[in-house]
């Protein structure tokens, strides 16, 4: 469960009106900057498909075998990756049925919630396609549209570091995939559109806290420039689903929603684990033929002999590795703790899939976890991330073994600690605006910053976007440093009470002399320019749990003004936005 306290009341009637006059008016700013952009820029917007006319492919169950049973119920599949399986109508089907017919008037009506322009165009569609009758009955799992062929994927995987068996896509179910004008595939999945043989003990369905969570954060994280599955639209299904949010015995009903998600392809790291687990080597290598042949071509060209250390699977092993690290460097650097590590939640394009209870962090702490059942043993903490990508790339070498071998399986997992390294460093120097990287200093530096950080529990994101806003002006490095002092104080970065305490006031003063003196060092870069650079690193808008929970607890009531105000902010994070300065600040204190 997502560990995320409640926010006070919101009275509707009195802030809904000024929520969408703040977002007409910000809208209406926007509109008029990209007024400015070409008129071949202007033009191509108006140009794309109306959503009847995708052309949908299904090379995944064209080119992989599929479960042979086509009733609906829950079982182990095997010898297969997928079952084909329909969305059904959240009003009709039988978890429904269980709701008492009292409560119904309690439920906000099925609309469109939210719709990403920005994942609509990767798919060629025009603008405001989102808007029509026909969205709302294919993204509420009511209507297929011509070529698609809905199925849900079977997979394994470790959860929390034990091997769980079959897991498959409980709640997920694929519709199918689209090419774009560019070459590009993408794969449409609605998660929460009913049961499927992998459902288990669950229901299939998706309540709308959840749901607008991960809607919000897959496109918050695709403008922050960190590599993710989409989200297209975000439905209020209309139907109430019951769930024990804090596991205490006392279910309560909620409105449920449907997110579809976009990707290139949603094959898992526990895709290829579990066949292996059931000795069944030929599918294992039939789904490395296909994620190879349809998502890294360019390796097809090595031998597939186990003889030859630099084989096709032997590469692809070393791509995945590559992809991952890049991700979770990503992560550290931006202050995203995924919160549900298993390697069924790894993607073998190094993408953030799946998000359930994750988190940014607020103040800095290396042992953050937004998962409430990870408490104890703090696996999937902020600092942990990292190695725990490495233990699950291992899980997937194993099962990869029959194809690659021992030795160059072990040859490869043997690169990833120095690709991150090289990865991550590259993203602290820009974060912290050197234009050089000074291994034993600088690293050295960091690690002082951290331990400041943590001790004062000073907010992560707040700093970093701050730090750029710190002036040389051709002083000293002892004036600069303590000019730098003031300057966070005044942006409440640092509070009061380390300026009371003398001891704690020193040791940031001489933190911020040291990393001015750092920046002095080099040349070619002034002030203006140096904030520039860093606030394309730094953003000043995430979505910080407290913010979700406000426009959830307004979506609730069928009020999506705060989410739709929340959705333009976060689509421009490094943008100051000077009328948007709420969503910047740090949570509040309940």
């Amino acid at each position: 469960m997502t560990n995320i306290e409640g926010t006070p009341a919101v009275n509707i009637s009195e802030t809904r009106n000024k929520s969408e006059q703040i977002l007409k008016k910000y809208q209406s700013a926007k509109v008029n900057e990209s007024a400015t952009s070409s008129s071949d820029e202007s033009a191509s917007l108006q140009i794309g498909k109306q959503l009847s006319e995708l052309q949908f492919e299904s090379t995944f169950t064209d080119k992989l075998p599929g479960d042979t049973e086509t009733k609906n119920f829950t079982r182990q599949v095997q010898g297969a990756v997928y079952s084909f399986i329909s969305p059904t109508d959240p009003k009709v089907d039988c978890q429904t049925a269980r709701i008492p017919p009292e409560y119904s008037t309690q439920l906000p009506e099925q609309k469109m919630l939210a719709w990403s322009e920005s994942a609509a165009s990767l798919l060629d569609l025009s603008s405001n396609q989102g808007s029509t009758d026909l969205a709302l009955r294919v993204f509420s799992g009511q209507e297929l549209l011509p070529g698609m062929k809905p199925y849900a994927q079977c997979y394994g995987g470790h959860q929390f570091g034990s091997w769980a068996g079959q897991l498959g896509d409980g709640r997920a179910i694929n519709l199918g995939e689209i090419v774009n004008a560019s070459g590009q595939r993408w794969e449409l999945q609605l998660k929460g559109a009913g049961k499927t043989p992998y459902s288990r003990f669950a229901d299939g369905r998706a309540v709308l806290r959840s749901s607008l969570r991960e809607f919000l954060c897959s496109e918050a994280m695709a403008a922050l420039g960190v590599p993710t599955t989409r989200a297209l639209s975000l439905v209020l299904s209309g139907a109430g689903v019951i769930r024990d949010m804090f596991y205490s015995g006392d279910p309560k009903l909620e409105p449920g929603a449907i997110v579809c998600r976009m990707a290139p392809s949603f094959i898992r790291f526990g895709t290829f684990q579990l066949p292996v687990s059931r000795g069944d080597s030929d599918l294992l290598k039939k789904i490395a033929d296909y994620s190879i042949s349809m998502h890294y071509p360019e390796l097809e060209k090595y031998s597939e002999s186990i003889d030859d250390c630099e084989n096709r699977y032997v590469m692809f092993l070393r791509e995945v590795i590559r992809k991952n690290a890049e991700m979770v460097a990503a992560w550290q650097t931006i202050g995203f703790v995924h919160g549900v590590m298993n390697t069924d939640n790894m993607s073998i394009l190094g993408l953030t899939i799946d998000y359930g209870p994750y988190g940014f962090l607020d103040e800095y702490d290396p042992k953050y976890t937004p998962n409430t059942t990870d408490m104890p043993g703090l696996r999937y903490c902020y600092s942990r991330q990292p190695t725990i990508v490495l233990w699950n790339l291992l899980q997937l070498a194993q099962a990869l073994v029959p194809l690659t071998g021992v030795p160059a399986a072990e040859a490869a997992l043997n690169e990833y600690q120095g690709i991150y390294d090289s990865i991550v460093t590259e993203r602290w120097r820009r974060k912290l605006g050197f234009q050089t990287w000074k291994e034993k200093e600088d690293q050295g530096l960091l690690d002082e910053l951290f331990v400041q950080m943590e001790a004062d529990k000073v907010d992560f994101t707040n700093f970093f976007r701050n730090l750029g806003g710190v002036r040389m002006d051709e002083a000293t490095a002892d004036v600069a440093g303590k000019r730098a002092l003031m300057w966070m104080k005044e942006k409440e970065v640092l509070e009061d009470a380390v300026f009371e305490d003398s001891t704690r006031k020193q040791k940031w003063q001489e933190w911020m002399q040291k990393y001015c003196a750092r920046i002095q060092s080099e040349s070619g870069q002034n002030d203006d320019e140096r904030k520039i650079s860093m606030n394309r690193e730094n953003p000043k808008y995430i979505p910080r749990n407290y913010l979700a929970q406000q426009a959830i607890d307004k979506a609730e009531l069928g009020d999506d003004s705060e989410l739709q105000i929340l959705m333009t902010v976060l689509s421009k994070p490094f943008d100051d936005q000077p009328e948007m300065e709420r969503f910047a600040q740090k949570p509040p204190v309940w």
